[in-house]
């Protein structure tokens, strides 16, 4: 495997991340960059897209097994494998991953980077067997918005704050963050203490223009995961 993820770039700048969001093997979302001038066909074919993201100079793929996320097992392991099959570069995947042989799973399909839920917080026997097959090859999934968190069903008496969860997560040898439904604002409040707790802080599934990703890069998150804004065309990769 490459040697240690990091998101930052040495200049400073932000990694732009293509996701795809993948449904009994195809892409949730078709993929047509030229459709605004006919150009190219579509395509729902993950590792056609892959294929294009890396044409264009991306240097990571983030793969949601949609199905994975439903059921809570691993699933779209296929998809992964024909992926990985024709792009050399690292592919995170999350969804169904809750436990160690579910990591060991993803990659024996060809997956270098795995993302767990926000519920394995709760259960530090399980995380800290997963930190010790994926190290820092592992992230965690946290959800943003107060309300999520507060309605979590928590195994403990309060719903903890997002501070108390990274300095939990920290302490269980977790390296990297993915910090989902994240504004800007949300990004720069928890910036500092990850910085200092010395996470890679990914931020998906907020930004839905150019403006949004400008935002987040002013907040100094380390990469930026874009799915559909990327696959429907709203924002262009090459720009982003």
């Amino acid at each position: 495997m490459p040697g240690r993820p990091t998101g930052r770039r040495g200049d400073g700048s932000v990694l732009v991340i293509p996701a795809i969001d993948v449904v009994g093997g195809r892409s949730r979302v078709v993929f047509w960059p030229g459709a605004a001038t006919g150009v190219g066909a579509p395509t729902d074919r993950p590792d056609r897209i892959a294929e294009r993201f890396v044409a264009q100079g991306a240097t990571v793929i983030h793969i949601v097994a949609v199905d994975g996320a439903r059921s809570g097992v691993p699933a779209n392991l296929d998809a992964v494998g024909q992926v990985a099959s024709r792009v050399a570069i690292p592919l995170q995947l999350a969804g169904g991953l809750e436990a160690a042989d579910h990591i060991r799973l993803a990659f024996a399909a060809g997956a270098t980077r795995v993302v767990l839920s926000m519920s394995i917080v709760d259960e530090p026997d399980r995380l800290r067997e997963c930190v010790a097959v994926a190290g820092d090859w592992l992230a965690i999934g946290l959800d943003a918005r107060p309300d999520r968190i507060a309605a979590f069903p928590w195994r403990r008496p309060h719903p903890p704050s997002m501070d108390h969860l990274v300095d939990e997560l920290a302490t269980a040898g977790v390296s990297r963050l993915v910090l989902s439904h994240a504004t800007a604002g949300d990004a720069e409040k928890l910036g500092p203490l990850t910085r200092a707790r010395g996470f890679d802080l990914l931020v998906a599934g907020g930004v839905h223009d150019m403006a949004g990703l400008r935002d987040l890069r002013s907040a100094g998150v380390s990469g930026v995961i874009l799915g559909e804004a990327l696959l429907s065309g709203a924002v262009d990769y090459s720009a982003a």
